[in-house]
Parts: C-alpha cells; structure tokens; sequence
C-alpha cells in the first residue's frame, strides 16, 4: 500500500465527511470513474482483525493537475472506517491501494438510471458526473433522512432523492416501474448499497424486465448480516 496524506476533512452532512487525500502519485494514476480506494485505516491497531484494518471506499472525485482525490465516508454504521474518519486528522498519513473492479463507467447506454442509498451515493455521482450531456438520467437515490443528503463536488444535486427506510423494496420497485418505460434507446441501470435492494432489483431486470446482464450495473456496498462488506 501507498501512504497519501489528508489534506482536507470536512463534514459535509449530517453522517458524512468528506476527506481529501494527497500524494504525487495521484498525478500519473490509471484511474477510471467507478475505482475504488483500499484505505488501511487500521494498520497498526492490533485490537483489529486483519479484515477489520482494510475499508474501500469509491473515488468521488480525482484531480490529477494537483493530486489529490476526494472520499466521502459516512458514519451511520458505527463501525471501524466511521471511528477512523471521526478521530483522523489533516496531516496524518493514510495507506491506500487502487481497487478497480467491474462497477465503472460505461458510456455506450443511450439513458441510464440510478438507484443507490447514502452508502453508494459518492459513487453514483461520478458516474454521472463523467456521462456526455446528450445522455438521458433517471434516478432514484434514498436515505432514512433528508438531513444525510450531500451535494456532489460542484455543488449540484443531479439526482431525484427520497426519503425512504432501509429495504424499501416495494416503494422502490414502484418508482422503477414508473421510470422504466420513459427510458429512451439503449438502457442501462446502476444499482448499488444495501445488498438487498442490489439483489431483488438484479432478479427483477433480468427475469421481469428480460434486460441482459450488461444492461445492469450491480454493486452491494454493505449487508446487514456482515460487517466490512465494502
């Protein structure tokens, strides 16, 4: 792992922070929208099992002239990366270790929609961010409170957001089935979050829908049952 230093920790929300992470190396970096970030937030801390010393977290945003990245970390779970961004501070040295994986930006879709909760929504941000204009966007972003909800890194709020509890399944599907037939040509959907909203929308493209696996774009970010799923 590389070390990085944080620049910058701002809270951006009422569980969120934003971190900035600097380094030279940031400069010449093969990154693509949708990388994540391997932080090893618990090096060192021998209370910590080895899982427990490795977060990801997704690149909100990169800047390669200056380099630095930007990462938002939510604090809602309590669990080891929401203790480490309470107590981190600007100046500390962090490692980190490029994570690509499969849930990246792909432009050939001609509309796409969004369906993610707090935990994705950084993720989902620059997905958007990096589609051309002439690109139709649908979206259903939800949290448990308004109050969660962060702007993107420009300032804008792009998506339709909701107020909705955890495993909303049957609101969600609804909203879906509103948006599904204003999609024009070619049609993509990125689902990511809860591990339980990623599988029953999944199974509902592909077996209600028959939309094949390329058209859909599935990422759990965290599971009830589990702890450090991402």
């Amino acid at each position: 792992m590389d070390p990085v230093i944080i620049t910058q920790k701002e809270k951006i929300a009422e569980t969120v922070y934003k971190i900035r992470l600097s380094d030279e190396s940031i400069k010449k970096a093969d990154f693509k929208p949708g990388y994540f970030l391997r932080l090893g937030i618990g090096l060192g801390n021998d209370d910590l099992s080895t899982k427990d010393k490795v977060r990801s977290y997704s690149v909100w945003d990169i800047n390669k002239k200056e380099g630095y990245f930007d990462i938002a970390i939510a604090t809602e779970s309590k669990g080891v990366g929401s203790q480490w961004v309470e107590n981190c501070k600007v100046g500390e040295t962090v490692y980190s270790k490029w994570k690509k994986g499969n849930f990246i930006i792909d432009k050939t879709a001609d509309s796409y929609l969004f369906i993610g909760d707090l935990s994705a929504l950084s993720h989902l941000y620059i997905l958007n961010r990096h589609l051309s204009k002439d690109k139709q966007t649908e979206s259903i972003i939800y949290s448990q409170g308004k109050e969660d909800i962060f702007a993107d890194v420009d300032g804008s709020k792009p998506f339709n957001y909701y107020e909705l509890e955890q495993n909303a399944i049957s609101t969600i599907l609804k909203k879906v089935k509103e948006i599904v037939p204003q999609m024009k040509g070619n049609k993509m959907v990125y689902i990511a979050g809860d591990s339980r909203v990623c599988i029953a929308l999944n199974q509902y493209f592909r077996k209600e829908l028959n939309w094949n696996t390329k058209q859909i774009k599935t990422k759990p970010f965290w599971n009830p049952e589990k702890k450090g799923l991402e």
